[in-house]
């Protein structure tokens, strides 16, 4: 009677255990969406930015083109390391697109241009708020599956640690380096 009721009790734990691991990897995927969604915003204002500088500065092409490849990048990968590489990448060329934009008062001005600056500020932090989310849930998944009892529940069931998310963005400025 006592080893039917312990048995009852350990497969209880078991499914109780798998449930809660199961949840936190749900987490990790829908945070994950909420990046995917952000990121894609990002993607359909790169072009409109594009353009709007194209206007003032036909002869960088090399920057059209190198901004255009990583976005096309960017948006092929799937894997979260290699997506935040790509993601790297792209912020790199954006930066650069801003900065070309600098040397055009007219540019800067243009109230178009403007506009798209700010929404490009706006997408970038909530971006930043979707990878701290992701990455919150990445963390206690990965603890969950890390740890006892989880862990007896998570590797014979194919349950794999998930990557963090890193990205560095477009609209950062880097501090001063001041000298005396």
């Amino acid at each position: 009677m006592w080893i039917i009721i312990g048995l009852i009790v350990v497969l209880g734990l078991v499914v109780i255990n798998y449930n809660l691991v199961v949840r936190a990897r749900n987490m990790v995927s829908e945070a994950w969406s909420g990046i995917d969604v952000q990121l894609k915003r990002r993607y359909d204002l790169i072009p409109n930015l594009i353009e709007s500088v194209k206007a003032y500065s036909s002869h960088e092409r090399d920057l059209f083109e190198n901004l255009s490849e990583a976005r096309s990048k960017s948006m092929t990968t799937e894997a979260v390391g290699a997506r935040g590489t790509a993601e790297n990448q792209l912020s790199g060329e954006l930066k650069t697109l801003l900065a070309v934009a600098e040397a055009y008062p007219d540019l800067k001005a243009s109230a178009n241009f403007l506009t798209l600056q700010k929404e490009l500020v706006e997408i970038e932090d909530n971006i930043q708020y979707a990878r701290r989310y992701y990455n919150a849930t990445v963390r206690d998944y990965n603890t969950r599956i890390q740890s006892f009892p989880g862990l007896l529940i998570a590797k014979p069931f194919g349950f794999r640690d998930a990557e963090f998310f890193e990205i560095e963005f477009a609209t950062e400025r880097e501090a001063p380096d001041a000298k005396f």
